[in-house]
């Protein structure tokens, strides 16, 4: 279970950096899925990682994505991408109670990275993360500003929230920290992170939460596809958007990569990364 998926080991060149890129599909259905990776233009490495996978368990077939945005570092993102499916899956209830197991699991995970302390040194990540049960529900959940859209019938709808600190002031301050938005800046806890709620960040962990927001919806016939991506993508472009341009383009890795290149366009500068996954042909 610990290499769910890595970067891909080809690189190719797309406007803005290096990136990396790949596909896969369900052995059972036609859901397929397809990711890209690109390095922003920050001063800095690649601070993101995926997880992008079909596999068979004698309940079923699982269908696991999520995109991990680290800051300060990329050992947070790395651990979660090594760990936090494993976490959910070792739950006893997982088959009979997703819910609580995605939840606890998430608990567990972050007390094991500020365990790991200083190892994985001062940084953190967030986290949004999909599961597809037997290609027929959809299990998100997601900590920090990443972001899970579905499209139905081409209709874009948000299946996680953005959890950012002018919309979580009140649990903030009532943790004893403070909200700051300097003039041409974003509002930051403490003057210093962008997210409300994030993995790891032992430095401000006692104002912030990494408790999830779970959300669960069947997968049906007006059931197009999922993109996860991270804010790189989402600074740039609208949920809607994103659907628009994911839904003309059959195959979701270059649909992904298309989208990463439309944010490069509008001059994204974060990292971008972004998984496609289309439940019909």
């Amino acid at each position: 279970m610990d290499n769910l998926c890595c970067f891909s080991s080809a690189n190719s060149q797309l406007a803005g950096g290096r990136s990396s890129g790949g596909k896969g599909r369900s052995h059972q259905g036609p859901a397929k899925y397809g990711f890209t990776l690109v390095k922003g233009k920050a001063n800095h490495p690649m601070e993101d990682y995926h997880v992008a996978k079909f596999m068979q368990l004698r309940k079923g077939e699982l269908g696991l994505f999520a995109i991990y945005d680290g800051h300060s570092g990329d050992n947070v993102a790395a651990y979660l991408q090594k760990h936090l499916f494993s976490n959910i899956l070792k739950e006893e209830d997982f088959w009979t109670d997703p819910h609580s197991s995605i939840l606890q699991a998430y608990e567990r995970t972050d007390q094991a990275i500020l365990s790991h302390n200083p190892d994985l040194g001062q940084g953190g990540s967030t986290a949004v993360t999909a599961i597809l049960i037997n290609g027929r529900k959809l299990w998100i959940a997601n900590v920090g500003d990443s972001r899970a859209v579905l499209s139905k019938r081409g209709k874009a709808i948000q299946m996680s929230i953005d959890h950012e600190p002018h919309t979580e002031r009140g649990s903030i301050e009532n943790k004893g920290g403070f909200v700051t938005k300097m003039p041409g800046d974003v509002a930051r806890v403490n003057g210093q992170l962008a997210v409300s709620r994030a993995f790891g960040d032992k430095n401000l962990k006692s104002h912030l939460r990494s408790d999830p927001d779970v959300t669960t919806i069947d997968v049906d016939g007006d059931t197009d596809l999922l993109i996860l991506a991270s804010d790189g993508l989402w600074k740039v472009m609208s949920n809607q958007e994103a659907v628009d341009i994911a839904k003309k383009v059959k195959d979701p890795q270059k649909a992904s990569k298309q989208l990463a290149i439309e944010a490069l366009t509008r001059e994204s500068k974060d990292d971008i990364s972004c998984i496609v996954v289309r439940f019909k042909g």
